[in-house]
């Protein structure tokens, strides 16, 4: 049981984490007191404390399953590292280490320094071998998920990142967070890729905490003000901008060609994903949602402040 009181910011619960299942058993980061793995009936299979998670605004990266591994960004705040654990055992097998972490807690005299990923690494397929992207502060890169061996990096995000990087159609996306600058870069390359492969970046853009998808040449993204973004894929121009409703820190889903997302206030939408703006649905829910939706089986979850929501056809 970890004892001490873990820092965070008063809009970030400790739960923010989701876990990760491969249907035969479950991995959620408790940050500081470390990842666990239980069964699919709630009994602990192992823990590992990882190192102590020290950040003035707290954590959120979830862990992602890879074939027999279980990898977690841990971070941010010092140490700040990539690892992979065995997902049978919680046996540590690689680890990457990531300079220039800070806790952003002030020094005397001094201004805390605002720096970090909560970042969620995604696996993609390129030529063929799958790649781990991961989200850095002042860049993205990717690694050899098997080994942790670092294969290529694009310069050009700000000190702070929120959100998980996308990819699909070739091309890896990143998005800065605190209005920072989102850029695009053309998976296949190798080392320093900023100048080579690097296809477009914005100054600025709206706060993002929440991740986008990309379908049929377009980015689709809900900024923390509650707008809707549809972004060429391949230039990095807005087509169009709608505000849905209120404040929201839930990433889009997709199914088929539908955007699932939600708001602060508890409003769920149906967008269809077109370069033509369309709700399909809108529905509330009268509770404060942060979290994202889920979907499995035809079935859509939804983690309220309050309840855990399934929702379905009849």
């Amino acid at each position: 049981v970890y004892q001490k009181n873990e820092l965070t910011h008063r809009t970030n619960p400790q739960c923010s984490a989701s876990p990760v299942t491969d249907g035969e058993r479950v991995v959620v980061s408790h940050a500081s007191a470390g990842l666990a793995c239980y069964d699919m009936d709630g009994k602990e299979l192992w823990r590992r404390r990882l190192a102590e998670q020290k950040h003035i605004w707290g954590n959120g990266a979830s862990p992602v399953i890879y074939k027999d591994l279980v990898i977690l960004n841990h971070g941010p705040g010092e140490p700040t590292f990539l690892v992979a654990l065995d997902k049978k055992t919680g046996t540590r097998v690689w680890r990457h280490d990531e300079p220039g972490a800070d806790s952003g807690v002030k020094k005397e005299g001094e201004r805390g320094r605002w720096v970090g990923s909560w970042a969620t690494p995604i696996v993609v397929e390129v030529k063929g071998k799958d790649q781990l992207l991961m989200s850095y502060p002042g860049r993205v890169a990717a690694f050899d998920p098997l080994v942790g061996k670092e294969l290529w990096t694009c310069r050009g995000l700000n000190p702070l990142v929120y959100t998980s990087p996308l990819a699909r159609e070739g091309v890896a996306v990143s998005m800065s967070g605190f209005m920072g600058p989102p850029l695009a870069v053309r998976l296949g390359g190798k080392g320093e890729v900023t100048e080579s492969r690097r296809l477009w970046r914005q100054e600025r853009a709206q706060q993002r905490i929440g991740s986008g998808v990309i379908h049929k040449g377009h980015i689709y993204i809900l900024n923390d003000p509650g707008v809707l973004e549809c972004i060429q894929l391949k230039t990095g121009e807005s087509v169009w901008k709608n505000r849905l409703a209120g404040k929201s820190w839930s990433s889009v889903v997709l199914s088929g060609d539908r955007l699932y997302t939600a708001d602060d206030g508890g409003s769920c939408f149906v967008v269809k994903a077109s370069p033509s703006f369309k709700i399909l649905a809108r529905n509330e829910l009268g509770e404060r949602i942060r979290a994202s939706i889920a979907i499995s089986n035809g079935r859509l979850f939804i983690r309220s402040y309050k309840h855990l929501w399934c929702i379905s056809k009849p």
